[in-house]
């Protein structure tokens, strides 16, 4: 695999990298993937000599049906809150606040793997952007897989359809995400590949502690989660903020290495130049993690392009 980087990198750098600053104006149309997914997104562009203008669109959650609904009812009664987001403004309102270079849409991540959910909500988004940004290039978000001891799959609902493993999560969203972009004709950013690649990695992948007993645990006591992507077990109060810390899961979100990840993903995307050697690495984030997840990036959008 290292070889295979270091190939791609010096590849991808010398067609890709022009040594001209860029300025991509972004619009994201998500939930808390997507922001996870562009948090480190300008701290990279702007390493890397560049100017990123971003408005995310986030609604916690959100599917594709959700944020079309949201549209429909701001067309429908331009006054009605529900068609609002929280800048106060509706979806055409803000695709046509600037000349977006790029509109990124997702599906919920707890849908990603089932493709009858896409439609037609992911087609009506697509037209809706056509209309109301058509200078801009129409991107699709891949979410990523749960972590491996997520209890959607250590406590499995056994329904049809529902993915029983991490890797049954990631070859549904995979095999919806490349349908829905097939169809629009669309690139995939693809943060999906980026974090299977790190979670399959034999080297590096995350491995539940399984002597870890959550039950049996007494605060501060945590599992080895060392090289996770996501939060995973944490103590924490509840979100309301009223009651006592408790440890709970989140094999959902990603974590401070997840979200660099992903935002190195969408670097490569956006900015056509490898992340590999870009000198932004958050605070906390050991280096040699950094360059493996700057690598890892950099192999998911290469071989994204082949």
């Amino acid at each position: 695999m290292k070889a295979f980087v270091l190939i791609a990198a010096l590849l991808f750098c010398v067609s890709s990298f022009a040594g001209e600053a860029k300025t991509v104006k972004l619009l994201t149309i998500g939930n808390s993937f997507s922001a996870n997914a562009t948090h480190y997104l300008g701290d990279l562009a702007k390493a890397g000599g560049h100017t990123l203008i971003h408005q995310p669109l986030v609604i916690g959650g959100a599917s594709f049906q959700v944020h079309a609904e949201k549209a429909q009812k701001h067309e429908a009664d331009p006054k009605d809150k529900a068609g609002l987001y929280i800048s106060g403004r509706g979806l055409k309102e803000n695709l046509e606040l600037q000349k977006w270079d790029y509109v990124t849409i997702q599906q919920a991540s707890i849908k990603s793997h089932d493709f009858a959910t896409y439609q037609p909500y992911a087609g009506w988004l697509r037209n809706y952007i056509i209309k109301h940004a058509p200078q801009a290039r129409l991107l699709v978000h891949e979410t990523w897989e749960y972590r491996k001891d997520d209890p959607r799959f250590t406590r499995p609902s056994g329904k049809p359809g529902e993915p029983q493993t991490q890797d049954e999560m990631y070859q549904g969203l995979r095999a919806a995400y490349d349908k829905i972009a097939a169809e629009f004709n669309a690139r995939i950013i693809p943060t999906g590949d980026a974090f299977h690649l790190a979670d399959t990695d034999k080297e590096w992948a995350y491995q539940t502690d399984t002597t870890f007993n959550p039950k049996a645990a007494k605060q501060p006591e945590l599992p080895n989660q060392t090289h996770s992507l996501h939060v995973g077990w944490r103590w924490a109060k509840p979100k309301t903020g009223k009651g006592p810390v408790a440890l709970g899961m989140d094999g959902h979100h990603a974590n401070m290495a997840g979200e660099y990840l992903g935002a190195c993903v969408w670097y490569e995307v956006l900015f056509g130049e490898s992340s590999v050697g870009n000198t932004f690495m958050p605070k906390g984030l050991d280096s040699a993690d950094a360059r493996f997840l700057q690598e890892t990036a950099h192999r998911a959008v290469i071989e994204r392009t082949k």
